[in-house]
């Protein structure tokens, strides 16, 4: 059975999930598919608990927090998700004056559309696993994580963090005020984080909240049943030191793969989807890359640019859903059909 709509949007992040807000203001239907078990992508996968500042108006939300705003603003409007389901190929359809794509899932579900829209994030992502360890996976669930999903796990806990990115600097500085005591290793004494959280991070070291062990490396883990503690080496003296703990977070970034998109046959730079900045669309007409996946000069990593590629891009999608017509703009805040529908 074949599923036809206005816009297929290949992934459930926040943008995809934007885009429907966007389509549904112009009269489009949306069909999401990802193949997490969940929407919000790596919001929700990863760090549902991780502090957002960026939106604008929105002093602060979790990525969950933002998630969930984003799946009641688009309440009043028509879409399907379809979770646990991955894109394995797409097919051009050019019957019409205007082509359309056809997406086949690894459930065997076929969907159609005259726009398709890839908003797969960083593609398909694994966590970096810990050097010098054997198996660490072994250890999940047992003292050790990748990724912080709730972080009351480390309330009045000994914790060591590992890594040198925006995630170690952010959760040692959320984190600091709950743990009984938290430790940040990382090979060397500069970062690649925000240099504002990084600042934050300092300070917390300053005040003996944080204690930030550098230039070190994981050599092992001290294991018995659960997580002892881990044996650091010095980087420059190779001297062995010893820390009891009673969680560890090793926070090293994601290996990003593209997955199957890589043989659609579109444009790629540095591992990315290339589009133009007038509709963000692809090297094929009809398929558009929104949010991480996509790669244009002045390209910055950020959801609310996310949101600004797609408000444009569902502009051409309305202008191949509907031939000849010009698409219709009104504010959102004289939008009487909008407005009757969320009061509905």
């Amino acid at each position: 059975m074949e599923t036809k709509t206005d816009i297929i949007i290949v992934g459930a992040g926040p943008v995809a999930l934007f885009t429907v807000f966007e389509a549904g203001l112009l009269g489009l239907e949306c069909v999401l598919i990802d193949n997490l078990d969940k929407v919000g992508g790596q919001c929700s996968e990863l760090y549902p608990g991780k502090p957002i500042y960026d939106i604008p108006g929105v002093p602060y939300q979790t990525a969950q927090e933002h998630v969930d705003a984003l799946l009641e603003q688009i309440k009043p409007f028509n879409y399907e998700i379809h979770l646990n389901e991955r894109v394995n190929s797409i097919e051009e359809l050019s019957d019409e004056d205007i082509s359309s794509w056809k997406v086949t899932t690894s459930e065997g579900s076929n969907f159609q559309a005259k726009s398709l829209f890839i908003a797969a994030g960083a593609g398909s992502f694994e966590p970096r696993r810990p050097p010098n360890i054997e198996d660490p996976d072994q250890f999940l669930e047992k003292g050790v994580a990748y990724a912080v999903k709730d972080k009351e796990k480390y309330k009045d806990k000994n914790l060591i963090i590992f890594g040198g990115g925006d995630s170690a600097l952010d959760w040692t500085v959320e984190l600091a005020d709950i743990t009984k005591s938290l430790k940040l290793v990382h090979r060397r004494d500069s970062f690649r984080g925000v240099p504002n959280t990084e600042a934050q991070m300092r300070e917390l070291v300053e005040t003996g909240q944080v204690d930030l062990k550098t230039p070190f490396v994981i050599e092992k883990l001290i294991f018995d049943k659960e997580i002892k503690g881990v044996s650091v080496k010095n980087f420059e003296t190779k001297e062995i030191e010893d820390l009891e703990c009673d969680e560890v977070l090793f926070l090293f970034g994601l290996n990003k793969k593209l997955g199957p998109i890589v043989d659609w046959n579109l444009e790629l730079s540095n591992k990315k989807i290339s589009v133009d900045t007038e509709k963000f669309q692809t090297s094929a007409e009809g398929i558009f890359a929104i949010g991480d996946i996509n790669d244009y000069p002045g390209k910055l990593d950020l959801i609310l640019c996310g949101f600004h590629e797609t408000t444009l891009a569902v502009q051409e999608a309305y202008r191949r859903s509907n031939p000849g017509e010009k698409v219709p703009f009104a504010y959102t805040t004289s939008n009487t059909k909008l407005q009757k529908k969320l009061d509905a």
